[in-house]
């Protein structure tokens, strides 16, 4: 392999990148909807809506699941958290 033909990758630091990016407010609401971190995250308005899909966008930046899973704009995952059906259980004969 001659040196033309040849790619060097470059492994310096670049100042201007880092580790995590800044996310902008999608929220433009008054009173500005609750954000990602607080607990009634769930209760953001609807930024986009795809039941067919399963999922939705809130305007805090979550990704809300069917399933009430989350997907949070800072990359973290909440489990589903569907509340346990309560009182009888049905069986099949």
């Amino acid at each position: 392999m001659n040196d033309v033909s040849r790619r060097e990758t470059d492994t310096t630091q670049h100042p201007h990148t880092t580790p995590e990016r800044e996310i902008p407010s999608m929220c433009q609401h008054q009173p500005p909807c609750p954000t990602a971190d607080s607990a009634d995250r769930e209760s953001a308005r609807l930024a986009a809506h795809h039941p067919e899909q399963g999922w939705s966008l809130l305007c805090n930046g979550v990704l809300l699941f069917e399933d009430t899973g989350e997907i949070l704009p800072d990359g973290r995952i909440i489990a589903p958290h569907r509340p346990l059906a309560g009182g009888r259980i049905v069986t099949a004969a």
